[in-house]
């Protein structure tokens, strides 16, 4: 999703000189099945991407308008282990995020405004994991916190993964629980403000705070069929309660009125999965993947997407991949000026219409046993782009590199 710039490439280097500073004891001869007690980095990954989109369907001005849109973002974790007395391991991972993002439509909350607050932006996300696991067994348990922040909205996340692994090594539980506690400021579009003064002369640019709580669940069955055969389940609802409109967001009805995107208070998802990764040869791997997608909003969809790593030598290797999507939107939706004015709830969001989708692209993965570029500790470098075609006329690229210090 995002663009490199010359800085991640300087931070790149800085991870790298301190990793370089770690020391790692070596082991003894007769210390084979010895862990150190100690606290060490077992990998560093840095992630920047950049994001561009365009097309003609702007929520915030009832469905017409610019999606202009770019993002720019980076991505750094840091994953630690130590072991227990026992032998088990603790896995610690430090996630930081930072994204920036410009919004040619977000500028059109305040048309009279030279830039309104949220035309650019940006968004912080950290988050810590922790993994208590069992290498013999395989089996592990774990949790995690995490914070987003941006202009009109914090969350608070917390999570909790279990696994558990069959005997003979061939079937895997996963079981993942997550709340997002949210809280919105609410924006409306200039024209709907209460016009309620702040006292210093300016017309008040919110109507206060709302919260919105999501929670999730995820269960995923995997299975070993033979050595070139892998399947796997996955069933993944979720429920959200509070303010899920987004209220700075038109919407136009036949009698010309106009009023802010009003949307029910609650949402139910299940969306439904099946994996299948077949390995066909040495150089080969047949990734594919199917989800069918419902909601008590009336969305109903159908994903499909296939990937085939094609390793050309033992540190080189390509993956095309193409993913489509069918989507029947909402009850809710209408275009511009087409809803009516009885309607209790309306958006004209088209992320929420009836439509078809493309993403394709291809990525490229190096992993020299010597380093990349001859740097020990890099030891992996993978840029990808993808380019996604919707329906109903957006149209975006995104590129991403991951870079991997060990």
């Amino acid at each position: 999703m995002r663009k490199i710039y010359l800085h991640v490439l300087m931070l790149f280097a800085g991870v790298l000189g301190a990793q370089g500073q770690i020391r790692i004891k070596p082991f003894s001869a007769d210390s084979s099945n010895y862990h150190s007690r100690k606290l060490k980095i077992d990998e560093i990954n840095l992630v920047s991407a950049y994001y561009h989109q365009t097309g003609n369907n702007s929520a915030v001005t009832g469905g017409i308008g610019t999606e202009k849109l770019s993002d720019f973002a980076n991505t750094i974790d840091l994953q630690l282990s130590k072991y227990n007395k026992a032998g088990n391991k603790n896995a610690f991972t430090f996630e930081l995020g930072i994204d920036h993002y410009t919004s040619a439509s977000s500028d059109k909350i305040d048309p009279n405004s030279i830039s309104s607050a949220s035309m650019a932006d940006n968004r912080i996300y950290p988050s810590l994991n922790w993994t208590h696991s069992n290498e013999k067994t395989g089996n592990s348990i774990g949790f995690t916190g995490s914070y987003s922040g941006e202009y009109d909205y914090q969350s608070i996340g917390a999570g909790f993964n279990l696994s558990h692994i069959s005997k003979d090594k061939n079937t895997q539980l996963d079981v993942k629980l997550q709340a997002f506690l949210d809280t919105w400021t609410v924006i409306l579009p200039i024209e709907l403000r209460s016009g309620a003064n702040t006292g210093n002369g300016h017309e008040s640019k919110s109507e206060g705070t709302s919260p919105r709580n999501s929670f999730s669940t995820s269960f995923s069955l995997s299975q070993v069929i033979n050595q070139q055969l892998q399947i796997a389940l996955i069933v993944e609802p979720s429920y959200q309660k509070g303010l899920l409109a987004t209220k700075y967001q038109r919407d136009y009805f036949t009698d010309g009125s106009l009023k802010a995107e009003t949307l029910p208070g609650q949402r139910y998802k299940l969306p439904i999965a099946a994996r299948l990764n077949y390995f066909a040869g040495d150089h080969l791997l047949i990734r594919s993947y199917y989800r069918y997608y419902m909601d008590n909003w009336g969305i109903r969809a159908h994903t499909a997407e296939l990937e085939l790593p094609v390793k050309l030598s033992s540190f080189l290797s390509i993956s095309p991949f193409y993913r489509y999507n069918k989507q029947t939107g909402t009850r809710y939706f209408a275009p511009y000026g087409q809803h009516d004015p009885s309607a209790a709830y309306f958006t004209s969001d088209y992320d929420l219409s009836t439509l078809s989708s493309d993403f394709y692209g291809a990525g490229i993965r190096l992993s020299p046993p010597n380093g990349v570029f001859g740097w020990q500790h890099l030891s992996m470098l993978e840029l990808r782009y993808g380019h996604y075609n919707r329906s109903t006329g957006l149209a975006s690229n995104i590129i991403t590199l991951n870079l991997k210090v060990k």
